[in-house]
């Protein structure tokens, strides 16, 4: 995450409930004291010992490895007085997070709640481990569901992929609207959705969030963070990010579930392998609608539900982004659209804001 050079402190208000400041030097002598004072009593997170941690994942065995990534490895365990499966992720210290991260993300994910965000169950900090305990997901990432071809499961229907997509943005709506100022989650992807035994999606991985804009200021300015191919235009030239980022993001994970495809894929041929270049020239023409639904599904979905979603995609998808929708208004529109699943042609309303330039 980047840390702003010129100003030692950053200061988080949520709501009118708190305020509490984040040092910019992560090399804290005690990182567990130090999250507890920043957090100003409000943290709700559990400090666990190594042992304990070690003790649940039985030594961090293999057997229990549910992924890994740049980050670290996450483990399935049981912990102590924890009456709930969780997973144990390990911060791999010459990975990709580091400190500022970790403490960002056991601030984010104990002072925000919301059943579309993941519970932070705990966190250790002991020495130099950096370990973060979460609610266990039993069905994994939406990556695991919709894009790893490698993995032999029964594909989503199109019913679980609104549901998932309409979670999924709740949970942006959230951070975007009761926050303040907004957070920018700013790494929105289908690997950082996870999924519960019922299908419902939280979003994961906090480390790089960011807080927005106050005042008269229109944006922040950071470095560029986050995965290739879902950052929005407009910050990953210029690093000025906004919450219309994180709508550019969503509309790349959406169009992601409605055709089953990834957003960069080296292995389809070239004027393909981009997902959203892909799709620009396909929005422009009903006709070709239908040749951008998943084949997974077998043409099992709503006609007039692919249209909607494809008109909620593309919106998002905007390039300029002050014509992105809000996340409120995103949420609106999945809501209305998971209670209209009727099958028809286009209505005239969809068909007259279904533009892409």
């Amino acid at each position: 995450m980047g840390v702003t050079v010129h100003n030692p402190l950053q200061t988080f208000p949520f709501g009118n409930r708190f305020w509490f400041e984040v040092p910019a030097s992560g090399k804290q002598k005690n990182l567990a004291e130090e999250i507890l004072k920043v957090g100003n009593g409000n943290i709700s997170a559990k400090i666990f010992t190594f042992r304990e941690l070690a003790t649940a994942t039985q030594n961090f065995n293999s057997d229990s490895l549910l992924g890994e990534g740049g980050f670290g490895r996450v483990y399935k365990g049981r912990v102590h007085n924890v009456n709930q499966d969780v997973a144990v992720k390990q911060l791999d210290r010459n990975g990709l997070q580091g400190t500022r991260e970790f403490l960002v993300e056991v601030l984010m994910l104990s002072l925000l709640h919301h059943p579309n965000l993941v519970n932070l169950i705990g966190f250790c900090a002991d020495g130099d481990q950096r370990i973060l305990v979460y609610e266990y997901m039993a069905y994994g990432s939406l990556e695991d569901h919709l894009l790893d071809e490698s993995v032999s499961k029964e594909p989503l229907d199109w019913n679980t992929r609104m549901k998932i997509a309409g979670g999924a943005a709740k949970g942006l709506e959230y951070l975007h609207d009761a926050a303040n100022p907004p957070v920018i989650y700013r790494d929105f992807k289908a690997s950082n959705i996870l999924l519960d035994e019922n299908f419902n999606p939280k979003l994961s991985d906090f480390g790089l969030a960011k807080l927005g804009p106050t005042g008269d200021k229109s944006h922040v300015s950071t470095r560029v963070m986050g995965t290739y191919g879902y950052c929005a235009p407009e910050y990953a030239k210029t690093g000025q990010l906004t919450t219309m980022s994180d709508v550019y993001s969503f509309g790349v994970v959406f169009l992601e579930i409605i055709t089953g495809r990834r957003v960069i894929d080296t292995a389809r041929p070239t004027c393909e392998q981009n997902l959203v270049n892909w799709a620009q020239p396909l929005f422009r023409d009903k006709r070709k609608f239908t040749l951008m639904a998943d084949p997974l599904l077998k043409g099992n979905y709503p006609l007039k539900g692919l249209y909607q979603a494809l008109a909620v995609a593309a919106m998002c998808l905007q390039e300029e982004a002050s014509t992105r929708p809000l996340m409120c208004d995103v949420v609106t529109a999945l809501e209305y659209l998971a209670v209209n699943e009727d099958d028809g042609v286009i209505s005239n309303d969809v068909s007259n804001s279904f533009q892409y330039q």
